[in-house]
């Protein structure tokens, strides 16, 4: 993101498993539990990840457990602006569904109904991050804290809107952004952030133009919504508001948001922008400002931590299948048809996974958790052969991260200062050619590259609900006074989480779970190493 990609918490660097020690785990002979030993090491990994950041916890203390628990709590206890402004005094929500019109002037200090409304959420309600109560660290997609795989309860914030509010909405700018590259779901985003907006009052509406560059650009004026602006933009892709990486210093930003009076910011995009909108909450808290700063991710990738998943990945896996139908027919209609999909997913591979699970007509899922040979006796390549020989065509699945190590390096970033990666899926399609060119084999390989047609659509039903109650939940967590959060989906329910802890790091397709061997089987791949 330019000059916010400093901002961002680095990546844990997490080894292939292929190349992972057993960290004392005892060794197997056969290669099937040789790979199990390495993905067991890997869970014990993240879990010393998630211990670094608890440096007291001592498993050989018996009361590690609840110390443990504390220090969970603490870390995921979200920013409230009671924590700079102590005497801030809460007023009853303006929010309430038994009013039908949004709330006017005359009622910023209420709702007017006489009625009592349980449609409210407690302050300490909370949702279980976890639901599996795994008792080996062996288990498939076990997600352990200690050697043992001790059960151990952590809770995070329930979302939803507050019986209290800490803004008055006739006080309120509120300004929305959009940041990154485009997702299905953005303009549903947007939607349901003016729409919630006007029910709990407020009048000033606007959407910063371009990213974070709107706050700096000054040819770029800010854009009015209201509802009637906003009805209909979910009907189409994009951003109403557009989109750009990179940015000015968060110190601008922060005197930008000061001249145009903002005091409530929305911000939609993935990591790095979430990186940006933690140090814009922080810059804002130094500076004693009455701010709420809350972030709705959006990452087409579904690579953020904790969620369940992201607004925008179900699209992309619907989307996915026209690519890969029409890869499967070139592939099936030729002799020894090859078909290649190259699919998003920069350092995760959640929408190859999904895509080849869904269509049922993928051979070979590649994804960049892990390692593979092209060549060689266990290599994509061998595996291709047997399938040409047997089924007479076949159809590649390949994440747009995977396969890195193949390619050239060429240290170059883009504006959010991400790797610009090599094209792996132009590379296999060339190593099949010289390879079976070179053994004398005839072969007719198609390359499809759907990746902007995806991003550019429109939001299908599942992610137009999904988008809708995190625009809701983003502003029910801005008047209820909280800042630095950003708003998910966790196991089933929404929740609000800080925003350090979902960007530490990318969500990543685990090796050794369920979902990645039910994709195995469907593929029936072998390992490739």
């Amino acid at each position: 993101m330019g000059a916010l990609s400093h901002l961002i918490i680095p990546n844990f660097a997490l080894p292939r498993l292929d190349y992972h020690p057993s960290y004392g785990l005892p060794r197997f002979n056969s290669p099937c539990r040789r790979s199990n030993s390495a993905r067991v090491a890997k869970k014990l990994l993240l879990s010393a990840a998630t211990a670094k950041r608890s440096p007291d916890v001592d498993f050989n203390d018996p009361d590690w457990k609840s110390k443990f628990q504390k220090d969970f709590e603490r870390r995921f206890n979200i920013p409230h602006i009671t924590d700079i402004f102590p005497d801030a005094i809460p007023i009853p929500s303006t929010f309430c569904l038994r009013m039908r019109t949004p709330v006017s002037e005359d009622f910023a200090g209420g709702y007017p109904s006489d009625e009592e409304w349980h449609g409210y959420i407690n302050n300490n309600d909370r949702v279980l991050l976890k639901v599996i109560n795994y008792t080996s660290p062996t288990s498939a997609g076990a997600e352990c804290i200690d050697p043992d795989c001790t059960w151990v309860e952590q809770w995070v914030h329930r979302a939803g809107p507050r019986e209290k509010i800490y803004f008055r909405p006739e006080e309120v700018k509120a300004a929305i952004v959009t940041c990154g590259g485009l997702c299905p779901g953005l303009n549903d985003v947007i939607r349901q952030i003016v729409i919630t907006l006007e029910i709990y009052g407020v009048k000033k509406i606007v959407g910063i133009p371009f990213g974070y560059r709107g706050f700096s650009d000054k040819e770029l004026s800010e854009m009015p919504l209201s509802r009637k602006v906003v009805q209909n933009i979910h009907l189409s892709g994009g951003s109403l508001l557009g989109v750009s990486r990179g940015g000015p210093p968060i110190s601008e930003i922060v005197d930008s948001m000061e001249e145009r009076g903002i005091n409530m910011l929305f911000v939609l995009g993935g990591n790095g922008t979430h990186a940006g909108a933690n140090a814009i909450h922080n810059e804002c808290r130094k500076r004693q400002m009455r701010v709420a700063v809350v972030g709705v991710p959006k990452t087409i990738d579904n690579d953020i931590l904790l969620m369940d998943k992201t607004f925008g990945f179900d699209t992309a896996v619907e989307e996915a299948q026209r690519a890969i139908n029409s890869a499967y027919i070139e592939a099936h209609s030729a002799y020894h048809g090859v078909g290649i999909v190259k699919l998003m997913g920069r350092s995760s591979g959640f929408i190859a996974m999904h895509a080849s699970l869904a269509s049922g007509q993928i051979d070979i899922c590649l994804i960049p958790e892990l390692h593979f040979n092209l060549h060689g006796p266990h290599g994509v390549l061998r595996h291709l052969k047997y399938l040409l020989e047997t089924k007479g065509s076949a159809v590649i699945c390949v994440a747009e991260g995977a396969g890195q190590d193949f390619l050239q390096k060429t240290n170059a970033k883009d504006a959010s200062g991400n790797t610009v990666l090599g094209d792996i899926g132009v590379h296999i399609q060339q190593e099949i050619k010289n390879h079976f060119k070179g053994i004398g084999v005839p072969v007719d390989v198609k390359y499809i590259d759907p990746t902007y047609m995806i991003r550019c659509g429109r939001a299908n039903a599942s992610d137009g609900i999904l988008c809708t109650v995190l625009g809701q939940n983003a502003v029910h967590g801005a008047f209820a006074g909280y800042s630095g959060i950003t708003v998910g989906i966790c196991n089933t329910h929404y929740v609000y989480l800080p925003i350090p802890e979902v960007i530490s790091y990318p969500r990543l397709v685990d090796p050794n779970s369920r979902m990645w061997h039910r994709c195995l089987t469907s593929t029936g791949q072998p390992d490739f190493i």
